[in-house]
């Protein structure tokens, strides 16, 4: 016998209509490479979402086609990740700090149909267009004036701006209703051997690390919170962020790709950031500006590291000079990516600060839909 209990498939899409429906009004903001702040909303993303979809069937992708971007956290590329992979497409998000030949074997390996680009790495799409035969259309995440402007030097073939992409399409879009096990996303890893490796991940895995991602005991996402995630939408789809900002109607602040101490105070402080996610180097400069200039944040109350082992000065700091909650988190590319993450159980609040702090260090236990097992030399 089956029940008859929410019979549908998880779907990236739902995600998106979700914050359409119910967090329509809430702000998405975004430090963009123009050089302004831009704002807003879950209501507008998701009309763009749609036309982005229209536009990638206008183009002829068929369902599975791969569609990369090369871009930092913006609300463009914010709109990639539903009008992408909810059209049934494949989001192949590529990092741009890789040398530019193996970026182009990257597009080549995955046979990328289109590619999105900020204006920052219009050196690498110049110098890699050519090398990537399966490319049919490339985007520049910006408008015409700004492509222009890009552009004065030379253009390459079969270019266009963003927004002049999506602008002619309809606000309507019927979503698929896809197979929850089909790929949505994908990045390669280069923690291996040899050339870098793809992991791909599925509309029902994304759904599911949205929903233990934003549980209380890991980063205990709600409406209440102003979200920056720093790290990046092009490592490992930032750690989940952008689909659990959905399920709980946070508001999302992307630092675009001005990441010193100095650009991501001032945009914390100006959005009443109230949680965080990165990496330990990006806190070290904010850190030192903090200190360097007599500064406070008030409104953040918790950040995630991960990436590497947080130094244990850094933790004291956050917490004891600040009143900042440092969360250790673990995780890999192949796990979408969160594996564990550390908090305080209820047993572990009565114990002296130091025995707290030898647990703080650790990066935690294993999330829900995690399974793990240690293995001794």
């Amino acid at each position: 016998m089956l029940g008859l209990m929410q019979d549908q498939p998880l779907l990236i899409s739902d995600l998106i209509r979700h914050a359409e429906r119910h967090h329509g009004d809430v702000e998405i903001v975004s430090r963009r490479v123009e050089g302004d702040i831009h704002r807003t909303t879950y209501r507008q993303a998701a009309v763009r979402a749609r036309q982005l979809a229209s536009a990638l069937d206008a183009m002829g992708l068929a369902q599975g086609d791969r569609v990369a971007s090369l871009a930092w956290n913006g609300y463009r590329h914010f709109e990639m990740y539903f009008g992408v992979s909810g059209s049934g497409r494949v989001l192949h998000t590529i990092n741009p700090r890789l040398i530019p030949e193996q970026i182009a074997w990257i597009v080549n390996h995955a046979e990328d149909q289109a590619l999105f680009f900020d204006m920052t790495f219009w050196p690498i799409v110049k110098g890699i267009h050519d090398k990537c035969p399966t490319v049919k259309r490339w985007v520049a995440l910006c408008d015409d004036a700004h492509l222009a402007k890009l552009t004065e030097g030379g253009a390459i073939p079969n270019l266009v701006s963003y927004e002049s992409l999506i602008g002619a399409q309809p606000s309507s879009y019927e979503w698929p209703r896809l197979d929850e096990n089909s790929a949505s996303s994908m990045c390669y890893t280069s923690g291996t051997t040899g050339h870098p490796k793809a992991a791909l991940y599925s509309h029902k895995s994304t759904i599911l690390h949205a929903y233990a991602a934003a549980l209380p005991d890991v980063m205990c996402l709600s409406a209440r919170d102003s979200v920056l995630p720093v790290v990046p939408m092009f490592h490992v789809n930032a750690w989940g962020i952008p689909y659990s900002a959905c399920a709980v109607g946070c508001k999302l602040v992307f630092p675009g790709a001005a990441l010193d101490g100095k650009s991501v105070y001032e945009l914390m402080d100006a959005e009443k950031v109230t949680f965080a996610a990165g990496v330990p180097t990006v806190w070290q400069m904010l850190l030192t500006h903090m200190g360097q200039n007599n500064l406070t944040l008030p409104s953040l109350n918790r950040t995630v590291i991960g990436g590497s082992a947080c130094p244990p000065a850094m933790i004291d700091t956050f917490r004891k000079k600040y009143g900042v909650d440092v969360l250790h988190a673990w995780g890999m590319t192949e796990l979408s990516p969160l594996g564990t993450l550390c908090t305080l159980k209820n047993k572990h609040l009565s114990l002296p600060e130091e025995e707290q702090m030898k647990i703080r260090l650790k990066q935690g236990r294993a999330i829900f839909g995690i399974d793990m097992k240690v293995v001794g030399p």
